[in-house]
């Protein structure tokens, strides 16, 4: 009997960042690490960072359901930048496949995207 499962998927998510303006700290702290929070409140509009992220967190789920890994909550993905300043993720559970993540954010006035791609090694 042949057994197939699926060892990569996409995620991809697209925001208003209108949306991220006046959140309440409880709201920031459900879905944000402190890492993020630290990162995006620097910038003189955070929103639009707050956004590029939380699209970061969707397309991350969305890849990660289609790989069948359910559970992961959106505080439990970090979107962190390497020495290069490019951004990755990183989830911080311990998930039953080892998983690689690529990321791209991008956005603009008023819109944020990300794509991801996910890989079971």
């Amino acid at each position: 009997m042949l057994w197939y499962y699926q060892r990569m998927a996409i995620g991809v998510d697209i925001e208003d960042i209108n949306r991220f303006v006046g959140k309440s700290e409880d709201f920031l702290n459900r879905i944000f690490t402190p890492l993020e929070l630290e990162y995006c409140m620097k910038y003189s509009k955070p929103e639009s960072h707050l956004a590029a992220r939380f699209c970061a967190k969707e397309a991350v789920v969305k890849a990660l359901t289609a790989l069948n890994i359910l559970n992961v909550s959106y505080n439990e993905i970090e979107v962190f930048h390497n020495e290069n300043q490019c951004p990755q993720i990183r989830i911080l559970k311990n998930l039953e496949k080892n998983v690689v993540f690529q990321v791209s954010l991008s956005h603009d006035r008023s819109k944020a995207i990300a794509f991801v791609t996910a890989e079971v090694q």
